[in-house]
């Protein structure tokens, strides 16, 4: 006979449930057009149940591209993860750069979706503006991080006079959502081919 599921264990679930009915309703209606109602109505919970769970609809919009991001709700730094310590132990520049297309492809076929709804919204709504804001400043930082160990590899020098702040933002640009979603969302590229034309990418402009 099955254990029977625990308070704990039912919360998780309900929550699970409101998270995935809302990036169900966010990709398909977008932020505007999506009520907590809607949401509620679609994880079969009451109303008040998602306000007690999230606070609000950008609450819940927050922690859902937390958790696609991360591709978990353990609350562990992107740089603490194995697959950005990966990165910054592989010894050849190259390597290092085909293990950054890599992990920004998981995280992207996970959050694009996602970073697309905040984008479209931030136009409109001052905390979805601060909240794109701030995502770009933490994938900035990431990269960032994973430039300088580039550089030190590469002996200091990479292409093009670039030093690690404008080869972050070369990064930023070839692994950041929005060439994502030209490529494989609006142009149907599959994200291996993302993948590999990303790696090619940053070879060429980063690495002499």
């Amino acid at each position: 006979m099955p254990e029977p599921v625990t308070r704990a264990e039912k919360a998780r679930r309900t929550r699970q449930r409101m998270l995935d009915a809302a990036s169900r309703l966010f990709a398909e209606r977008g932020w505007a057009r999506t009520t907590v109602g809607d949401i509620a109505g679609t994880a079969e919970v009451g109303v008040q149940t998602v306000y007690f769970t999230f606070g609000n609809k950008r609450a819940l919009l927050k922690e859902l591209l937390d958790t696609a991001i991360a591709g978990d709700p353990d609350p562990v730094a992107t740089l603490d993860r194995p697959w950005a310590r990966a990165v910054l132990a592989e010894p050849e520049p190259s390597a290092q750069l085909a293990l950054q297309a890599a992990g920004a492809r998981r995280i992207l076929e996970r959050a694009a979706p996602v970073l697309r709804v905040v984008r479209d919204a931030a136009s409109a709504d001052p905390e979805l503006a601060e909240l794109w804001r701030i995502n770009q400043q933490q994938r900035h930082t990431v990269q960032l991080r994973f430039t300088q160990a580039l550089t030190a590899k590469a002996g200091g020098r990479l292409r093009d006079g670039h030093d690690a702040a404008s080869a972050a933002d070369v990064a930023l640009t070839v692994l950041g959502p929005e060439t994502y979603d030209l490529l494989v969302t609006d142009r149907g590229w599959p994200p291996a081919r993302w993948e590999r034309w990303a790696t090619d990418a940053l070879v060429r402009q980063l690495l002499p």
